[in-house]
């Protein structure tokens, strides 16, 4: 009877299968093949090339410039949305009037898309009729167009992301927080343990699970930034802004050099999943059982 349960649940995987197989595997391994290609995305022939792609990549200084920014998006958020996280988080464990509200202030902008959040920034931050210019010329200042500048729009990127995702990060460590026994904080206070070192020596070595879970997430999520960019600066001025995901939909339609885009792609990819194992790594051998 066991057995013919087992085997009536294990039908239902079929079809979550088959969905991962068509729409993740293949158009991975699909992609796979193009990068090897110089597919311009829209021929109905294509030329096999070998590891060009790959190599031209390489040299590619647009390319490199794209790793660093998603280097940046992705550690500097990540930084920020957990030391700003788990700060609400302590603040928000605690018991005060109106804590439910600023719970759902602070998780709100994780509701909002990317592309709409990127969109209502753009026009706070735009140069002519910008939110921020108009009211720097109410104030008797000069604008400033803060997206001409790389290293300005980068650094508004960065906030913006990590700003709209906190509230994600809080959402796990106060999950950790209340899941951490009261019976160790109450030994710590009989011991005469103050604040900073309850919270070194239990509340953090007991919310590794909740650390590691909140770093892959924001991790992953801004090195795959893409909406945001778009959003912003479409990847300008010039090459300077773009991510790595971006710099695909670049070279894929406005280059039209889908097999060159395909093989960023791959090396993308790759770059996540090598990072996350390395991340998710670390955390393991930092957990210890509650």
């Amino acid at each position: 009877m066991k057995v013919q349960k087992k085997g009536v649940i294990n039908l239902f995987y079929i079809p979550a299968v088959v969905l991962f197989l068509v729409f993740v595997i293949y158009p991975f391994l699909h992609g796979i093949r193009i990068s090897f290609t110089n597919w311009n995305g829209y021929s109905q022939t294509m030329k096999f090339v070998g590891m060009n792609n790959y190599v031209r990549l390489l040299k590619d200084p647009n390319v490199k410039t794209a790793l660093v920014n998603t280097l940046i998006y992705g550690i500097v958020s990540t930084i920020i949305q957990n030391i700003l996280g788990l700060a609400y988080a302590l603040f928000l464990n605690t018991k005060f009037r109106g804590r439910a509200i600023v719970r759902t202030v602070i998780y709100m902008p994780v509701m909002i898309a990317s592309l709409i959040m990127g969109y209502i920034m753009y026009f706070v931050f735009q140069y002519d009729g910008g939110a921020l210019n108009d009211i720097l010329t109410w104030l008797g200042r000069e604008p400033v167009d803060l997206l001409s500048s790389s290293n300005a729009a980068i650094a508004i990127i960065v906030i913006v992301n990590s700003i709209q995702f906190v509230g994600v990060s809080m959402v796990i460590y106060l999950a950790g927080l209340q899941n951490v026994p009261s019976m160790y904080y109450e030994a710590a206070k009989l011991d005469g343990a103050n604040a900073v070192e309850i919270f070194k020596n239990i509340s953090l070595p007991l919310l590794m699970p909740a650390i590691s879970s909140s770093t892959i997430l924001n991790l992953i999520g801004g090195l795959k930034l893409f909406d945001l960019v778009m959003a912003l600066t479409s990847g300008g001025p010039g090459f300077s802004t773009h991510s790595l995901s971006t710099l695909v939909t670049n070279q894929y339609f406005s280059a039209q050099s889908a097999g060159y885009a395909s093989a960023i792609g791959i090396v993308s990819f790759l770059l996540i999943m090598v990072i996350s194992n390395v991340v998710i790594k670390f955390f393991d051998k930092r957990e210890v059982d509650v």
